[in-house]
């Protein structure tokens, strides 16, 4: 009864919205605000209905020969008739290069697709909410589980029913291709352009071709449409990267520690499941045996390397490529968005592992707004699209993304270029649409954020008697010399950045990844006035320290905060600095009207280490990922500055050993001031 009442709503919907998509004398609705208005029930209505094929025919492992002779593995999904045969009309086809082996895709896939049990599943994961409880972290990442990430990470059953063919990619050296993993560097970027040419190529193909995916799978998008293959038209990136060093691997010089080890443990066991199949059919694939046995343990090496050398001679050969900018493995793994010529839709995150990149990509992309789309999270990795389905939340990613290729690979005049284009969810506040965010330079006209400065003095605040040393931010500059000293610990393991650096796994406790009080047991906070009247932060943030080290080397991490009248202090950006890696490369910095940077963006590399003197003066200017954000009246603005962020950054042991782990001091000059350059928009009063 309730499936057929579901079908009968889905059938008055599309026949009451037909006439939007169907070139009739009505016009398709324009979007309206974050959930699209009529528009956005319009796609949701499409995408839920029944679709044109009831069934979907599956080509399991289909060879795909690359230009080298390395043949890939692809599961090709396509529209079937009730018989389940594939029609013969050929279609757009949609490619995910994974390295997270096709397999679990296949069974995530199955997983949602069990007759009544998985749309119970996912209407359970949808309706579980446990927010207000000291658990409501668990609850952002089933709805995401149920808001379409899983769909995007696997493939999308209602997609392909309404007239799509889908590829599943095993990228080279993982799941069942064979080669060496190439960690989305030139080879494997070759491939992905490889495998589109191919795809657009089969009888089945009408020579349309979309992307789609998560996280890796959305970073070699990025990549693909950078090289320009004629026969992809449009992307649908979710938390992509596109600079892997200053995202991810060591972000201002410290080491991904929480998350790359066990993500290059997961890819690297699941690329040694065997390929059952093969073997029972007798066509065991001897040269992918071959290459496992080769590349057993793809970069293992150079992790053991870079956490076991002392001295920085020793490192893994790799390991300096990686760490210096300009070697070809590092120009691999940083983009350049500007060479984008397709429609391109970002999903990302505010505390996502790629945060720092998500808005540069959208702002370098040199396509008209609406052809090029941002949403925005208050989300982490794991749990992207978690708000959706009420007024004033946006839809569903799965029902965007469809939309998105609907509009883009068959030309159905559906209003999503008109939706957006930019979709923030502010910190502190609600879902909002926006013309423009964090462009480089900062302000960008009448009514947007001011970047300014607010001066951490050690004048004491009164708010933070627990930390370290309890200072002020004030928009005057301090009149005093004050020496403030922070030492290294433990207390980041209870901390936004633990819950950003586990990809969201740890954001489940609220105690940590939403309140910092327990992290600022361990550092120096600097608090503001409470604002007057709301206040919006919006855009690049940096902070300029003017440190001093008893060691060669220092690891600084820095929190910008917004702290409730109760005391609850939660992260809105973060960013980390070795103070030998300060150099700045003003060619792909910024600086907002006052002079200042808003995006101060470290070479990090070994060739531009500069040793600090012990004792003396050192300014480091630190990047933030970019935030949008309402300070509420009576809430305050507090930076906070620690002597690194373990466990999710932690520097490779030549420098650690170069730290000493010694206490490191903030100089708090009036000559040499320490700020952070903030953009604002409103009265806070101070």
């Amino acid at each position: 009864m309730k499936h057929a009442l579901r079908f009968v709503v889905a059938v008055v919907a599309i026949t009451v919205l037909a006439p939007f998509f169907t070139g009739g004398a009505v016009a398709a609705p324009l979007p309206t605000g974050p959930d699209g208005g009529a528009a956005g029930a319009a796609w949701a209505a499409t995408h839920d209905a029944p679709q044109e094929y009831p069934n979907i025919h599956i080509q399991w492992d289909v060879p795909i020969t690359m230009s080298d002779g390395t043949v890939l593995k692809g599961n090709i999904y396509r529209p079937a008739d009730v018989s389940g045969l594939p029609i013969a009309t050929p279609t757009p086809t949609i490619v995910n290069l994974t390295p997270y082996t096709k397999l679990v895709s296949n069974l995530s896939d199955h997983a949602q697709a069990v007759p009544g049990l998985s749309d119970a599943l996912l209407e359970a994961f949808r309706q579980n909410d446990l927010s207000g409880t000291p658990l409501s972290g668990v609850t952002d990442l089933t709805k995401a589980f149920g808001g379409g990430e899983l769909r995007s990470f696997s493939v999308d059953r209602q997609l392909i029913k309404s007239g799509y063919t889908q590829m599943v990619v095993d990228v080279r050296g993982t799941g069942f291709s064979q080669g060496t993993w190439d960690m989305l560097r030139g080879r494997e970027q070759q491939d992905t352009v490889e495998v589109i040419e191919w795809a657009a190529r089969q009888p089945w193909s009408n020579g349309r071709v979309g992307m789609s995916g998560i996280s890796y799978s959305g970073i070699n998008q990025v990549q693909a449409a950078q090289k320009r293959p004629p026969a992809l038209e449009a992307i649908f990136p979710i938390v992509p990267g596109d600079d892997l060093v200053n995202d991810v691997l060591v972000p201002g010089g410290g080491f991904g520690l929480t998350f790359i080890p066990v993500w290059l443990t997961a890819v690297n066991g699941l690329k040694h499941i065997p390929d059952l199949a093969s073997i029972l059919n007798g066509q065991l694939d001897t040269t992918l045996l071959a290459d496992r046995a080769r590349d057993p343990w793809t970069y293992m090496d150079v992790l053991l390397n870079v956490l076991s050398t002392v001295r920085m001679e020793d490192l893994h050969p790799q390991a300096k490529q990686l760490l210096t900018d300009s070697s070809q493995s590092r120009k691999d793994w940083l983009g350049d968005p500007s060479l984008i010529q397709v429609p391109t839709f970002i999903t990302g995150g505010w505390h996502d592992l790629f945060a720092y990149s998500q808005s540069k990509i959208y702002n370098e992309i040199p396509l008209p707004a609406g052809q090029k789309q941002l949403l925005m999270g208050n989300t982490y990795h794991l749990n992207s699209g978690n708000e959706y389905g009420k007024p004033g939340l946006p839809p569903r990613l799965d029902i965007l993304q469809r939309a998105w290729f609907d509009k883009w690979l068959k030309d159905i005049d559906n209003g999503i270029e008109q939706y957006g284009p930019i979709t923030l969810r502010q910190q502190g506040g609600g879902w909002i649409t926006t013309d423009s965010f964090a462009a480089p330079g900062g302000e960008t006209g009448p009514g947007q954020a001011e970047h300014r400065r607010m001066y951490l003095s050690a004048a004491p605040s009164g708010t933070a008697a627990h930390s370290v040393y309890d200072g002020t931010l004030s928009p005057q500059a301090p009149g005093e010399l004050a020496r403030l000293t922070v030492a290294p610990g433990v207390s980041g393991l209870c901390s936004n950045d633990a819950a950003q650096g586990s990809g969201g796994v740890l954001s489940v406790i609220d105690g940590c990844a939403k309140d910092s009080r327990i992290q600022e047991l361990n550092g120096l906070t600097f608090t503001s006035a409470p604002v007057a009247e709301p206040t919006t932060i919006s855009g690049q943030i940096a902070v300029r320290l003017n440190t001093v080290q008893d060691a060669v080397d220092g690891y600084w991490s820095v929190t910008v905060n917004d702290v409730a009248p109760d005391g609850q202090s939660t992260v809105l950006s973060s960013g980390q600095l070795m103070a030998s890696l300060r150099e700045i490369d003003d060619t792909k910095s910024s600086k907002s009207a006052n002079g200042d940077y808003t995006d101060p963006r470290p070479f990090t590399s070994l060739d531009r280490r500069q040793l600090t003197v012990p004792g003396e003066a050192t300014t480091l200017d630190i990047a933030l990922p970019a935030t949008e954000a309402i300070l509420k009246p009576g809430h305050r603005l507090r930076v906070d500055v620690y002597a690194g962020n373990f466990p999710k950054g932690l520097p490779i042991l030549p420098m650690l050993v170069d730290t000493g782990l010694r206490p490191q001091h903030l100089q708090l000059d009036p000559n040499r001031p320490s700020f952070v350059n903030i953009p604002v928009r409103g009265n806070p009063g101070w």
